[in-house]
């Protein structure tokens, strides 16, 4: 019987156990996309994890529009990720850098006087996180072919930089409604180009840039998310199935270290998704580690890698007010709440102010 608490290889990294961290955006970073020192803390607390998947981390200047989010593209970036990767790594721990273009989830105030991107000329629906407040989104404008190969060069530009800084590997944000997403489905690809109608032509974009990274830092230190079931930031598919099986396949033929789904339950509590999770169906199109995600619980965990419909779980929430969250799990004790109204705030108050077990409960 496969448990939780069993080492696990995952392409180049070997895993102590299947308890991961999944990327939480905290916005911690400075106005100009740095690191900053009390994040080496945090994640420091959270080496214990099999695996820390880092916050979601700007490419690109043009793909990143979330107030005090980290970038990599600039020397000052790198050189602050390379404090944290270093204080993970001398707690023992393995951490990965999320690669982020947000596409039209970007606000222009992001961009001094440019247009955000997309699959097609669309806008998001609601308000985007800016300096200035909430801010209706505007606009987008569709992501021109000859523009293709240059957002390919960031993103392996970024996998260079994510190397440099120490990260153990990348995984590609393809989920979750931002630029991939955008053109995986039907609901905001109109394009009549090789990116746009058929599930062949919307996966495209996804299949030339994990391969572009994987080229980079070879496919078994690469890895994917996505969302298949949810309905994420205006972006929806007509019939998801079909593109999200064939895009497993896609992926499973590059041979990437895992892939990660986030698919909430239908009732969840942080995020529901519009039809029942498809990781069943995905299981069997894709051939490597599969991690899946989202209000998992220790006994949904357990079963979940039992029943082989996974070989390890992300948690996300879990990990916020318990930075040794697979001490808790394994010994079956008690968890602390974590409070929402810090998850987005500058301090380090609800960020490295959660102790561990023994002094939380002394």
């Amino acid at each position: 019987m496969t448990s939780l608490f069993q080492p696990l290889r995952m392409g180049a990294i070997e895993l102590p156990h299947r308890i991961l961290m999944a990327p939480m955006t905290r916005g911690r970073g400075t106005r100009d996309h740095v690191p900053t020192a009390i994040m080496v803390d945090y994640y420091a607390q959270r080496a214990s994890a099999g695996l820390i998947i880092s916050e979601a981390i700007g490419i690109s200047q043009q793909g990143l529009g979330w107030a005090y989010a980290t970038g990599l593209w600039s020397k000052e970036q790198v050189a602050g990720w390379k404090l944290i990767t270093d204080a993970v790594h001398a707690q023992g721990g393995r951490i990965i850098a999320q690669l982020w273009h947000m596409g039209r989830v970007v606000h222009p105030s992001f961009l001094r006087g440019g247009q955000p991107v997309s699959a097609s000329v669309t806008t998001a629906p609601g308000l985007a996180h800016t300096y200035a407040g909430k801010q209706p989104y505007t606009a987008a404008r569709a992501l021109g072919a000859q523009e293709i190969p240059e957002l390919l060069e960031q993103f392996q530009q970024a996998t260079r930089n994510a190397i440099e800084a120490g990260f153990d590997g990348v995984q590609i944000h393809a989920a979750n409604g931002y630029l991939i997403d955008q053109f995986l489905r039907d609901s905001g690809n109109f394009r009549t180009d090789a990116y746009g109608g058929s599930i062949e032509n919307r996966i495209r974009l996804l299949k030339e840039v994990t391969q572009a990274v994987a080229d980079v830092i070879g496919a078994d230190r690469t890895s994917v998310r996505l969302s298949p079931s949810s309905y994420d930031q205006g972006v929806r598919d007509s019939d998801p199935e079909p593109l999200f099986v064939q895009a497993a396949k896609m992926l499973s033929g590059i041979g990437i270290a895992h892939l990660e789904l986030r698919e909430p339950p239908l009732d969840g509590t942080f995020g529901a998704s519009e039809r029942p999770p498809m990781a069943a169906t995905i299981r069997r199109a894709f051939k490597g580690v599969l991690i899946l995600n989202s209000d998992y619980d220790v006994d949904r965990a357990q079963a979940a890698v039992e029943a082989g419909l996974a070989d390890a779980i992300a948690f996300g929430r879990p990990f916020i007010a318990n930075p040794d969250l697979p001490k808790r799990l394994r010994d079956q004790l008690p968890l602390s709440q974590d409070d929402a109204g810090t998850w987005f705030t500058q301090g380090v108050e609800g960020y490295t102010t959660y102790p561990p077990f023994e002094s939380a409960f002394a």
